[in-house]
């Protein structure tokens, strides 16, 4: 078994300074991506990462990888999968957050105007309201809803311990957070294309 180390991880100095040299991907949902990400970026969500293996194998002979994310738990997570399967890749420290940050502009699709809010919001809505919910039918219902409290108290310790979060993968196939068209099939033909 392969030992699990971090991915080298780029500053937001370091990514603009070689963005024109870096083939980008862009791991968070089609919604996110749609909301900005950065120039030249192609969305490649982690749940569609492994079916797009050959194509970022390619790009990734002809180039270096960066990956991207909110806020760089993916791209870490998408970074160490690449890895798994023989492919070099950076991750952008502070994900498109710290780019923003920085004052650097985010791209967005033509004709994307709404608003999406970021995985990481819509896990800790999600959380909330489901701990709220259980806690409330725990009162006035039956104790036994306050189970249900515990349960995404259990799942987000799991998670912070795994660096991984089943209820972002769960989100992730609704239906405003999955691609428009042939999104991630255009996608990929770019990728093999560049």
């Amino acid at each position: 078994m392969t030992p699990v180390t971090t991915p080298l991880a780029l500053d937001v100095a370091q990514a603009r300074a070689r963005l024109p040299e870096l083939t980008v991907i862009d791991v968070r949902t089609p919604a996110e991506y749609a909301s900005g990400h950065l120039p030249g970026a192609l969305n490649i969500p982690l749940d569609d990462l492994r079916r797009a293996l050959p194509a970022i194998e390619g790009a990734a002979s002809r180039g270096d990888l960066l990956v991207v994310c909110a806020s760089g738990a993916r791209s870490e997570n998408a970074c160490r999968t690449l890895a798994e399967h023989g492919i070099a890749a950076a991750t952008l420290a502070g994900g498109t957050g710290a780019w923003a940050a920085a004052g650097h502009e985010l791209h967005r699709p033509e004709g994307e105007a709404r608003a999406v809010w970021g995985m990481e919001r819509q896990v800790r809505f999600t959380a909330g309201a489901i701990v709220l919910l259980g806690l409330g039918l725990g009162v006035t219902v039956h104790p036994a809803f306050q189970l249900l409290s515990a349960g995404i108290a259990g799942g987000l310790v799991y998670s912070a311990l795994s660096n991984t979060c089943g209820m972002a993968f769960v989100l992730g196939r609704l239906p405003f957070n999955r691609p428009r068209g042939a999104g991630l099939d255009a996608a990929l033909a770019e990728l093999r294309e560049r």
